[in-house]
């Protein structure tokens, strides 16, 4: 077993860390890039670049001089050098240590021994064949075997062969520099902790020439990789929480440190989470198809990228599509499309044409290949976690800046125009602003089809209708005088131009925005609030008739119905009470939805005396959740291509999506008349350097990492003017036919 973990560097291993490879260079470093051979000098410095900073101080030239020609030795001189190229040869033969052990010059001696057992093989000398047999008789050859009595767990070669004792750890450290030392890629893997609580193992991994093959370290099952005691444990480990991941050790930047170190002094290397390889299952390729491992690099530097990957056929129809992989993935950890055999296929990167390449169908092949796609650096590249934080930073306080230079004009006149109409609007401010910005209350006024003078008369007794402890209180006056003057398409515009505004000039916290009407002005919160339900906090509609509408919107909005019990004109009594009920029913049948308070007055007519005023504290109670689990979007006859954090291209009347999110995992329950769902995400919702996948009736419509972009973070930032509003990355999907 692993020595204990050192509880705070254990805590620290998993958060994005950097380990200072761009360090001074020490004397003997620059004495070994001087004295390297030309033909070596790209490896060495590779291995200097690469190198824990804490070796950078105590390693010699010499050291590192005779460890770079053995390595280099032994690759080109292996049988299988065709095999192992060399972005493979620096991850798995290169490296002079694996993880903390006391570093010593290992390559020559353990040569010698290994090159010796492999020379006497029977079978073919297979990288996979090769790697059982040193695993079988090496340990016999050395005398070294497990013990608890070991005097370290991170023994070197030497040490554990001295002693003829060993950890896990030591074992594996043994077989790994054996196998680079005949050319063969190997690496450390381990677990922290098995899910059961019962402590943590190590073993290795072997580069087959086309995989990565896992086996334990003196643990030989005769010639044969991928078996194991641990096998079986292996497949129940998690990532959901760090210490149940499975981890393989890299000297590649992956943003991850390698979390098991047995002394709070040792060096650090980093890691890769190779969970997944051990908890699923081999891919399964059906009769006629085939799998295409894609990888997308930069043109100028080859590392990988993320992008989308679209696999399409003769008229472009479309057969695939998927994320590729970026360097903090596995060295070998591709996007995997399986595709037809049948046709040629195009493979590009999404919107850049100059990525296509065309392969023809792999009949009589393995039915696996792999293809690279190269993007100029200038591509849309994916961000890290932290490089989005970045992003969205440097973009949100200019867009604002500018936002209020070029809205100051019409903010101050106290007039916004969309198109041919203009909507004039008074506001007042109560209370102490708090820290994170005032609260805003759209009041709506009546009337309604009516001359201009009665409806300029209903918006002035309109701003001394309610008064909110605390916030922005603006009365704005209907466009028109027609007795849909709330509800009309145009409405929708200048009210994100309002919120939009008051957010840049008044403070206003756009998780705090709250609308509300009386009598034709709640005719239009009967209306608005359904189909503009993530742009506010909670609504209150008072005196009000729906007509058409259908509160399905209202899923995540906390909403406030005030019906005088005599107000029969309209039937709006009777209305008012079926919405009571339907409102309950709703709210029963999901849980946690259709927040709601609705009052009937009985023995008042269309005024109810001021007794509707409860509900401005009410709705004053809430916050807005723009990005709640589960989404219900019924489109009205006017519009809206985004709602909460999904998005459609062609929005229609009638539509009616329902989904869900639940982890990592995002579950479309309905899409009616939808053909392609814009599904927006970001790190406060899930965990994006993990796989994301999307279903719909037990179909999967995307599984993969989803990328970061600036595009998106740009995209939706313009969208509404709504910093808080901002997403990260986003998910396309085709909604397939019915069945």
């Amino acid at each position: 077993m692993l020595a204990r973990l050192i509880a705070p560097v254990f805590i620290l291993a998993f958060a994005v860390c950097s380990l200072a490879h761009g360090a001074p260079q020490s004397a003997e470093i620059e004495r070994a890039l001087a004295d390297v051979p030309p033909k070596q000098r790209a490896s060495m410095e590779w291995l200097v670049a690469h190198m824990p900073p804490e070796d950078r101080a105590t390693l010699s030239s010499a050291f590192l001089l005779a460890h770079v020609a053995a390595a280099t030795e032994a690759w080109e001189q292996s049988p299988w050098r065709g095999q192992v190229d060399e972005a493979m040869f620096r991850e798995a033969i290169l490296p002079y240590a694996n993880i903390s052990e006391k570093r010593e010059l290992w390559m020559l001696p353990l040569h010698e021994r290994s090159q010796r057992i492999i020379a006497n093989m029977k079978t073919a000398p297979t990288l996979a064949a090769c790697a059982a047999e040193l695993n079988q008789k090496l340990f016999a050859e050395t005398g070294v075997k497990y013990s608890t009595k070991r005097a370290r767990a991170d023994q070197s070669p030497s040490e554990s062969i001295a002693s003829g004792l060993a950890s896990c750890s030591g074992l594996s450290i043994l077989l790994i520099d054996a196998c680079r030392s005949v050319g063969i890629p190997a690496r450390f893997v381990g677990v922290p902790m098995w899910v059961d609580g019962s402590g943590n193992h190590s073993w290795v991994e072997i580069w087959d020439g086309a995989r990565w093959r896992f086996t334990g370290a003196a643990e030989a099952t005769g010639d044969r990789l991928d078996e194991g005691w641990f096998a079986g444990r292996a497949a129940g480990q998690n990532n959901a929480k760090p210490e149940h991941a499975i981890y393989a050790v890299t000297w590649r930047d992956t943003g991850v440190e390698f979390p098991m170190r047995f002394t709070e002094s040792a060096p650090r290397v980093f890691a890769v989470d190779v969970t997944s390889r051990y908890t699923s299952g081999a891919v399964t390729i059906p009769e006629g198809q085939q799998l295409v491992r894609v990888a997308v690099r930069d043109r100028a530097t080859k590392a990988r990228v993320s992008q989308t990957v679209v696999c399409t056929g003769q008229g472009a129809q479309e057969f695939a599509r998927g994320v590729s992989k970026d360097e903090r993935a596995d060295l070998n950890d591709h996007l995997e499309l399986i595709v037809p055999k049948s046709s040629p296929l195009t493979f590009a990167v999404e919107g850049v044409s100059d990525s296509a390449i065309t392969q023809v169908d792999g009949e009589g092949g393995s039915g696996v290949s792999t293809i690279s796609l190269f993007v100029d650096a200038d591509a849309p590249i994916a961000l890290t976690k932290v490089a989005a934080e970045r992003v969205t930073k440097s973009i949100t306080k200019p867009f604002l800046d500018a936002a209020r230079k070029s809205n100051a004009a019409a903010f101050k006149s106290r007039v916004l125009k969309h198109g041919a109409v203009e909507m004039p609007f008074w506001f007042t401010t109560y209370g102490e602003k708090p820290k994170s910005g005032r609260s805003l209350f759209i009041s709506m006024h009546g009337g309604g089809g009516a001359p201009k003078e009665v409806n300029d008369q209903q918006w002035e007794n309109q701003k001394k209708l309610y008064r909110p402890e605390e916030g922005v209180y603006c009365a704005p006056r209907a466009p028109t005088n027609s007795w849909n003057l709330w509800h009309e398409g145009h409405i929708d515009p200048l009210f994100d131009q309002l919120i939009r505004d008051m957010i840049l000039f008044e403070d206003v916290d756009p998780n705090k925005v709250y609308i509300m009407g009386y009598s034709a002005g709640g005719d239009g919160v009967f209306q608005l609030a359904p189909r503009m339900a993530d742009r506010f906090a909670a609504a209150a509609m008072m005196a009000g008739h729906p007509n058409e509408t259908k509160p399905d919107g209202l899923r995540n909005l906390p909403f406030a119905l005030h019906m005088g019990g005599n107000d029969a004109a309209f039937k709006r009594n009777e209305i008012g009470r079926q919405w009571k009920v339907m409102l309950d029913e709703l709210s029963a049948k999901d849980l946690g939805g259709y927040p709601h308070e609705a009052v009937i007055h009985e023995g008042k007519g269309h005024w109810m005396d001021r007794e509707d005023a409860v509900a401005v504290p009410w709705m004053a109670k809430f916050t807005r959740d723009l990005r709640p689990t589960r989404i219900v979007w019924l489109q009205d006859d006017v519009t809206e291509n985004r709602f909460y954090w999904l998005a459609v291209k062609e929005p229609k009347a009638g539509q009616r999506v329902v989904v869900v999110r639940e982890g990592q995992c995002v579950t479309i329950e309905e899409a009616a008349g939808v053909t392609e769902l814009c599904i927006r995400l970001d790190d406060s919702m899930l965990d994006l350097d993990k796989a994301v996948k999307v279903v719909m009736a037990g179909r999967v419509l995307f599984e993969g990492i989803v990328p970061r972009m600036k595009d998106v973070i740009v995209k939706t930032l313009e969208e509404r003017g709504d910093p808080t509003g901002i997403f990260t990355a986003e998910i396309k999907v085709q909604i397939p036919a019915p069945l």
